[in-house]
């Protein structure tokens, strides 16, 4: 009996520049890919940092420009964040979820829950007077960039905008999709059967955020200058458009209920 050897490649898109509002990403990967005498190939799959796609589609915003709210002056009183801060974050969201010391955790207006709305100081100007804001539609500028490889290099390629994110009761962070195009988010093995014949009930691989925390091996998070990775090997790309958007758990099958801090709690 011979075995079937299994492997995937993720390979660090290195030399690109410190982008900024209105670069053109797609060019400079397109050129940075080459320079490393590698070619994108049809099933690659690219994530990119959010970061990238945040700077060139112009969501810095520096503080001094924000007046606070009187809600995010309370809320700053519990959560020890910087007030103006706070209120980039209430702008960004739709509702308020966790606030105590430290934490301030939202549900975005693109329905992802996260601690401050998923707003970046880090790798911004560092001296923390400008923060980050997501791009307004991830799974669009997943889209955008797909195309513009398809044109111009003529590969079917998937795309993935992966952030960094908390876990629930866990240590640590990792990074997961919140953009898509091409890449299916999940892997569903429910109703099929294990190797000793039990029917699954529950398995839903998120094969989009596994895939997002891979490459951030490679990607990292302070020095590395590497905001890109292609993944290799896998047989995940899609003909059918895709969208991050049932990576989201509905708050309705949430386990428990937060209940918002009224503005005056302290």
């Amino acid at each position: 009996m011979s075995l079937l050897l299994k492997k995937y490649e993720v390979i660090g898109v290195t030399g690109l520049p410190e982008f900024k509002q209105g670069d053109d990403l797609g060019a400079e990967l397109i050129k940075a890919i080459a320079t490393l005498n590698l070619q994108l190939l049809d099933g690659d799959i690219l994530v990119v940092a959010q970061k990238v796609i945040s700077k060139v589609e112009g969501k810095i915003v520096r503080l001094e420009s924000v007046k606070p709210s009187q809600r995010a002056v309370d809320l700053s009183k519990i959560s020890g964040k910087d007030p103006r801060f706070v209120e980039l974050v209430l702008r960004e969201s739709k509702r308020v979820e966790v606030v105590g010391k430290g934490h301030l955790i939202v549900t975005t207006k693109h329905g992802i829950t996260c601690a401050n709305a998923g707003i970046d100081v880090s790798n911004v100007d560092g001296r923390g007077e400008s923060v980050l804001l997501l791009p307004d539609d991830p799974d669009l500028s997943a889209r955008k960039l797909r195309a513009y490889i398809r044109e111009k290099c003529g590969k079917n390629v998937g795309v993935i905008i992966s952030d960094t994110h908390g876990r629930t009761l866990r240590d640590g962070q990792i990074n997961v999709a919140i953009g898509l195009s091409g890449v299916k988010p999940f892997h569903d093995y429910r109703g099929t059967p294990d190797m000793k014949g039990y029917v699954l009930r529950i398995k839903q691989i998120a094969v989009a955020d596994e895939l997002a925390s891979a490459s951030e091996l490679v990607i990292g998070q302070a020095q590395e200058q590497t905001p890109v990775a292609i993944i290799r090997g896998l047989s995940l790309v899609s003909d059918d458009e895709t969208s991050s958007a049932p990576l989201n758990m509905p708050r309705e099958r949430w386990l428990f209920q937060p209940i918002e801090q009224p503005s005056g709690f302290q």
